[in-house]
C-alpha cells in the first residue's frame, strides 16, 4: 500500500504541474522516468511476494542447462568398397566386336569385355558408380590405343607418383604401369591387362582429383568448429573432364591450389625431407627444479650449449667443460640456466619449465614436416586462389594479415577462443565497419555467464549499462524480469552500449557468418602483451583494430579516428568492395617472403585431422595388404 500511495502522488503531482511548451524526450530518458514511476514498485511488490512465502516453500531458480559449445566428431572416412574389374564395367554383347558399324577402338573395347578380369580394386562406392555409368555410356577405352598405353596415361601415372610432393600419400593413387613390351602370342591377355589398366588408373586419378581439390579429408565431418562449403567435385564430373581432356595432367593442375602459401610451404617439405638433421628436442612436460635429479640433464646441457649466447657460453665455459653426464642439477648449471633466462626475456627462477623448454628445444623435424603436411591439406579446403587482396587470421599464430596485391599490408597481434570458446574454422567476406559499436550479447554468454548472477540480483545488467529488449524490440529494465522462469535461453536480446568499458571497444568488423564471429577492438588492450592469447569467447579481438579497418575501407587511419570521435551513436559504413577473410587454422605457415614459421596446436586440432587422415588412409587400404 505505500509504494502504491508514493506512485499516486507523484502522478498528482505530475498532474498539478503547470503546462508547458512540448519538449522532446529521447527514450532512454523515457525508459528512465518509466522505471523511476514503476520500476520501484515493482521490485517491492515482488520482494514482498518473495518475503510472504514461507521459506520451506518457496520456489529455487531453475537448474541453468549451459549452452554447450560445438564438439568433436570421431571421423567416418567416406565409403570404400571392394570390387572387382568385370564387375565395374558393362556386360558384354554376344556378338562382341562384330557389329560393321562400330569403328576399331569401339570393337576392341566390346572385345575386351569378353576378357575382362576379376582382379579386386578397393575404391570409393561413389567411384565405382561413377566408373559404372562412364563405362556404359561410353564404351571405350580411356587410356590406351590399339595395343599401347597412351602417353598421356603414362603422364597421369607420372604426375600420381608424385603425389607426395603434396603432402599426399603417393601409395594411395598407385598404379601398375603396363610395360611396352608384350607377348604377341597371348594378344588375348594383353588385351585384358589393358582393361584393368583402364579401369584402375580412371579409379585413381579420380581419387586424386577429389583429394586435390577439396581435400582428402571433409573438414565439415572433423567438428561442429569446421564449416567450408559443401559442393566438393563429384566423381561424374571428373571422369567426364578427363574422358574428353587432350592433356589430362594439365586439367589435373587446374585442381592444385594457387596460393602462394601453398607453393611455399611445398617447397618447405621438399627441402625438410632432403635434410640431415641433429635436433634436440626436449620431452614434453620437463620440470627440473634446483637441486634434483633429472635423467634428461645431459641433452638439456647439449641445448643449453647449443643456444646460449656467446657471453653467457664464455661466462660459464668451466661448467660446460667440467659436466660429464651426470643428473645432479647443481648451483653451477642452475646459474648458467638463469643468465640463459635472463638472456630470453624470461624470470631468472632457475626453474626449467614449459617457457625455458619452449627456448631450448628444436621443433622435431618429423613434426615439421607433419604440420606442413596439415596445413597443405587445409588449404585445400579453401578456393583455389586467396586473391590479391583479402585478410588472413592465423589462430595458432595469434596474428590476422592484410594482404594487398599479394604482399602483407598489415600484421596485427590478435586474441582468439579460449579452449572451451574456440574460433571457428571458415571463410567469409567483409561487408561492414561499425563505429562505437554496439555488443550484441550472445545467448551463450547471457545463458553460461550472466543467468546465474540475475538469478541473484534481477537488476545487475541495469547497473552494468546493458540495455534489454524483447525479441520484438520493447525496451525493458533487467530489474523487471523474473529471471528464474529461465534455465536456458532467453527471449530477451541483450546489447552494451557504446563506450570505454564497451567489450568491442571502438570499432568492429563483420563478415556475416552463422557462428557471429567478427573482428573488433577491445578496453583490454594489456591481454596483447601476453604470448598465449586464446582468451576470447570465439571472436577476435585485433591490437590494431583502427588501421584494419582503415585498410578494408581503403582509408586512412585519420578517417576512421575522425568517424569514431564524432559525435553520436553507432554508426555503419559498408565496405567499396567486399573482401575474403579467412578465419584460419595452421601450425605452419610462411610469412610473405616464404619463410615458415611454426605454431602451437592450442586447440588440439593437429591431432584430430590427423586421425582423420588415418582412418582415410585404413579405409583405402589395397586388397593386397
Amino acid at each position: 500500500m505505500k509504494s502504491r500511495r508514493l506512485v499516486n502522488l507523484v502522478l498528482a503531482a505530475a498532474l498539478a504541474m503547470p503546462v508547458v511548451p512540448a519538449m522532446s524526450v529521447s527514450s532512454e530518458a523515457q525508459v528512465q522516468l518509466h522505471e523511476l514511476l514503476f520500476g520501484r514498485a515493482r521490485r517491492e511488490n515482488r520482494n514482498r511476494r518473495v518475503r510472504e512465502v514461507p521459506a520451506e516453500v518457496q520456489q529455487a531458480p531453475k537448474k541453468i542447462v549451459p549452452v554447450s559449445s560445438p564438439r568433436y566428431y570421431n571421423y567416418k572416412a567416406a565409403p570404400v568398397v571392394t570390387a572387382d574389374i568385370a564387375s565395374l564395367l558393362p556386360a558384354p554383347a554376344e556378338n562382341a566386336g562384330l557389329e560393321p558399324s562400330l569403328d576399331f577402338e569401339a570393337r576392341r573395347f566390346a572385345e575386351a569385355l569378353r576378357l575382362a578380369p576379376e582382379t579386386p580394386v578397393r575404391l570409393e562406392k561413389d567411384i565405382a558408380a561413377a566408373l559404372r555409368a562412364h563405362y556404359a555410356a561410353k564404351p571405350a577405352f580411356i587410356w590406351s590405343r590399339g595395343n599401347s598405353v597412351t602417353a598421356e596415361a603414362k603422364a597421369v601415372v607420372e604426375l600420381l607418383e608424385k603425389a607426395g610432393e603434396h603432402g599426399l600419400d603417393e601409395t594411395e593413387y598407385a598404379v601398375d604401369l603396363p610395360s611396352d613390351g608384350w607377348s604377341m602370342d597371348d594378344p588375348a591377355g594383353r588385351t585384358a591387362e589393358l582393361l584393368a589398366f583402364d579401369v584402375m588408373l580412371s579409379a585413381r586419378v579420380l581419387r586424386y582429383a577429389a583429394d586435390m581439390k577439396d581435400g582428402v579429408v571433409n573438414p565439415n565431418k572433423l567438428s561442429g568448429y569446421h564449416d567450408f562449403p559443401k559442393d566438393r567435385l563429384s566423381p561424374e564430373e571428373a571422369i567426364a573432364e578427363l574422358a574428353k581432356a587432350d592433356d589430362p595432367v594439365a586439367w589435373l593442375r587446374t585442381l592444385e591450389p594457387k596460393q602462394q602459401e601453398y607453393a611455399a610451404l611445398r617447397a618447405e617439405l621438399k627441402k625438410l625431407r632432403s635434410m640431415k638433421v641433429d635436433e634436440i628436442v626436449l620431452p614434453e612436460g620437463m620440470l627440473v627444479k634446483p637441486g634434483q635429479a633429472e635423467p634428461d640433464l645431459p641433452l638439456l646441457m647439449k641445448a643449453l650449449r647449443k643456444r646460449v649466447t656467446p657471453e653467457t657460453y664464455e661466462k660459464h665455459a668451466a661448467t660446460f667443460a667440467e659436466y660429464l653426464g651426470d643428473d645432479r642439477y647443481d648451483e653451477e648449471i642452475v646459474a648458467l640456466v638463469k643468465d640463459f633466462q635472463r638472456d630470453n626475456g624470461l624470470v631468472a627462477d632457475g626453474i626449467v619449465g614449459r617457457k625455458t623448454v619452449s627456448r631450448l628445444t628444436d621443433i622435431g623435424h618429423a613434426s615439421k614436416i607433419r604440420r606442413i603436411e596439415l596445413a597443405l591439406e587445409r588449404l585445400r579446403w579453401h578456393p583455389e586462389e586467396f586473391g590479391a587482396r583479402h585478410v588472413l587470421i592465423n589462430q595458432p599464430a595469434y596474428r590476422a594479415t592484410y594482404v594487398e596485391d599479394y604482399r602483407d599490408k598489415l600484421v596485427t597481434r590478435a586474441i582468439v577462443g579460449k579452449k572451451s570458446n574456440q574460433t571457428s574454422f571458415f571463410y567469409d567476406e567483409i561487408e561492414t565497419v561499425v563505429f562505437k559499436p554496439y555488443w550484441g550479447v550472445p545467448q551463450s554468454i547471457i545463458v553460461n555467464e550472466m543467468l546465474p548472477k540475475l538469478h541473484n540480483d534481477p537488476a545487475y545488467l541495469d547497473r552494468a549499462g546493458y540495455v534489454v529488449t524483447t525479441t520484438s524490440g520493447e525496451r525493458l529494465s533487467s530489474a523487471s524480469i523474473d529471471w528464474w522462469q529461465f534455465n536456458g535461453k532467453v527471449p530477451f536480446n541483450v546489447r552494451q552500449k557504446p563506450g570505454p568499458s564497451n567489450a568491442l571497444g571502438d570499432v568492429k568488423i563483420l563478415f556475416p557468418n552463422r557462428h557471429a564471429i567478427y573482428m573488433h577492438d577491445t578496453p583490454s588492450r594489456h591481454l596483447f602483451d601476453r604470448d598465449h592469447r586464446a582468451l576470447s569467447h570465439g571472436c577476435v579481438r585485433l591490437q590494431k583494430p583502427r588501421e584494419m579497418a582503415a585498410a578494408v575501407l581503403g582509408k586512412s587511419v585519420e578517417y576512421v579516428n575522425s568517424r569514431i570521435a564524432a559525435g553520436g551513436g553507432e554508426e555503419h559504413e559498408s565496405v567499396p568492395v567486399k573482401i575474403p577473410v579467412f578465419v584460419s587454422y595452421y601450425t605452419a605457415f610462411p610469412t610473405d617472403s616464404g619463410e615458415v614459421e611454426y605454431f602451437p596446436d592450442i586447440y588440439g586440432r593437429d591431432t584430430y585431422l590427423g586421425r582423420a587422415l588415418e582412418a582415410v588412409h585404413e579405409s583405402r587400404k589395397s586388397v593386397e595388404s
